[in-house]
């Protein structure tokens, strides 16, 4: 073949895949294979590391065998993946020391109490940008050290290794060479200094963590190594690595101070470019760094919002009230309303910016009149409504006036769901063509590093914006929907007061 293509690993918390594209963002290949949840109690999840290589590698060598190419065919790879998940490894072995902690895990809330009570909030916001909580990799880590027998003093030998799940994928793809991550994972750990670009002593000695299990940070955009021969047949070059919220942040071509982007997806994650010069938040939005080129990175504020796709999930698996997730659609446009339901699917705690870790899902407003369409169309509405929150908060963090959202991953294509998300925040609401931003932000980052593509305006040329949603709700009916939510916030949140 005389062209070359560029392949992303996109390592999902449920799934993972491999997507191959041409120079023009066009997807040539995709393959998808979904790995087992393990909920061992209440509030725990896990995933186990061999899996997730093991699928990620097999998607890879499907991909390659559907469209016919070899490794002689494929420019560079680009690794996005689900960040703040936790992987600790014997670097002897390459065995993991325990199940990789999931970034949705909230074992080790307890632990962040009492770091937040004996006075380092502030500290953990000024260095990380990140308020303490157990959705970040530092808690994590400390359990593992603390509750695997002998993992501490293996770790302090230097015999074990730290990494998100980007660090795990190259280190196996590069069969042990290399042990990298990038600025964009590194700094979702609550353990690295934003400000400074290096791991912070400080907070490794609050965590009690051995500095030598931590790997080189190294810009998103740039060639880390090669894959070994004996994994793919051939050595292909892996030239990027961001966590996923921030390659779709690339990938939707936000380059500019000011980009708004959305990604449905698990959770729901809100990010603003926000430039050179990072913007603490006073609403509850996480300072954190963006992907791009150059030692110096860009920054951006970012709303997460926990539970955006899995409350659609939680329907089809758990309440059995969709046969599949593209149903919801059909069932919310059966009726006019939510008949007055309001669902908080805080099933993991609620993330921005009420940040509350003990807060549960809960349903109100429940009548005789309510049906099955009702309640499917409330799940959907939940998820505009999260992220309105997200949305006014970084309004008013950034002192602008958003007009504009972009928009991508999988929820994205429900109509009725971006519709009214375009209703309730008042701003138009943009899907590209292309709703898979987070693999192509990974490969346009890889092909950046390797010159395959000259610049970002090259990139910017590529975007084709598939449909636009504008909204058409009254300020009235906005602000009647709008306090039927804070309501349903507020008895949720009351909840997790009482049983503290």
């Amino acid at each position: 073949m005389s062209e070359k293509y560029l392949m992303a690993l996109d390592q999902g918390t449920t799934s993972s895949r491999c997507i191959i594209f041409d120079r023009s963002g066009n997807i040539k290949a995709l393959a998808q294979k979904e790995f087992e949840q393990y909920y061992p109690k209440p509030g725990y999840v896990e995933h186990n590391p061999m899996e997730i290589w093991s699928s990620e590698l097999s998607v890879t060598m499907e991909a390659m065998a559907v469209m016919g190419v070899k490794c002689e065919d494929i420019e560079a790879i680009g690794i996005t993946n689900q960040r703040e998940t936790t992987i600790l490894w014997d670097k002897n072995t390459g065995e993991p020391v325990y199940n990789a902690i999931v970034w949705q895990c909230r074992r080790t809330a307890g632990m962040i109490d009492e770091i937040v009570s004996a006075g380092h909030s502030d500290k953990i916001r000024k260095i990380t940008g990140l308020v303490p909580d157990a959705y970040f990799s530092a808690s994590k880590i400390k359990w593992i050290l603390d509750n695997v027998e002998g993992a501490r003093e293996r770790a302090e030998k230097g015999d074990i290794l730290f990494g998100t799940v980007d660090t795990w994928l190259i280190w196996k793809l590069t069969k042990g060479k290399v042990f990298v991550t990038d600025y964009t994972n590194a700094s979702r750990t609550m353990l690295y200094d934003i400000h400074k670009l290096e791991w912070s002593k400080e907070l490794l000695d609050i965590f009690d963590i051995p500095k030598c299990i931590l790997p080189k940070v190294m810009p998103s955009s740039c060639i880390y190594g090669y894959t070994d021969e004996s994994i793919l047949g051939g050595r292909i070059a892996i030239a990027a690595a961001a966590g996923d919220q921030q390659a779709a942040l690339f990938g939707q071509c936000c380059f500019e101070k000011g980009d708004v982007k959305n990604t449905y997806g698990t959770g729901s994650f809100i990010l603003m470019n926000t430039g050179k010069d990072p913007i603490d938040s006073s609403n509850g939005l996480l300072t954190t760094i963006a992907a791009g080129l150059d030692e110096k990175p860009d920054y951006a504020l970012e709303g997460s919002v926990f539970v955006a796709g899995a409350s659609v999930q939680w329907l089809r698996d758990s309440m059995r009230m969709l046969k599949n997730a593209a149903q919801s659609e059909e069932y919310a446009d059966e009726v006019s309303d939510s008949a007055g339901v309001y669902v908080v699917p805080a099933f993991t705690g609620m993330g921005a910016p009420y940040w509350n870790q003990y807060a549960r899902g809960s349903i109100f407003g429940i009548t005789r009149g309510c049906k099955k369409e009702h309640f499917i169309r409330a799940t959907l509405e939940s998820i505009a409504y999260q992220s309105y929150d997200v949305f006014k908060a970084m309004e008013e963090d950034a002192g602008v006036n958003i007009t504009e959202l972009k928009v991508d991953g999988g929820a994205s294509a429900n109509n009725f769901l971006m519709k009214f998300q375009s209703d309730i925040t008042g701003c138009t609401v943009k899907r590209p063509k292309c709703i898979e931003t987070t693999a192509l932000g990974a490969a346009y980052l890889a092909g950046l590093a390797t010159g395959y593509y000259s610049d970002r305006n090259e990139i910017r040329k590529n975007y084709n914006l598939g449909r636009e949603f504008d909204p058409s709700f009254s300020e009235d009916k906005r602000n009647e929907l709008l306090k039927g939510w804070n309501r349903a916030v507020k008895a949720a949140l009351l909840w997790a007061d009482d049983q503290n």
